[in-house]
């Protein structure tokens, strides 16, 4: 299985300004994987961006990243 926490967490480093506070969980099964992200509180809105872009962005790419897996990846920005 694909690290996906690991993907998300080089895509969020990339955004935020505190880098080293960002945490990046996944669980699941085969089929679906569910992977968290935390951040700093004031990082939250760069990481969601305006209506939605940066994390709709994200979970596009680790769409795409699971399709070759047959998974589906749900991310979700933990406040």
């Amino acid at each position: 299985m694909p690290d996906y926490a690991e993907l998300v967490a080089y895509m969020v480093r990339a955004l935020v300004t505190a880098p080293d506070q960002v945490e990046v969980r996944a669980d699941g099964g085969d089929r679906r994987v569910r992977v968290e992200v935390r951040v700093a509180p004031d990082d939250v809105g760069l990481v969601i961006g305006r209506q939605g872009r940066h994390i709709e962005a994200i979970r596009m790419v680790v769409r795409s990243a699971a399709l070759r897996q047959h998974q589906q990846v749900q991310v979700e920005v933990a406040e």
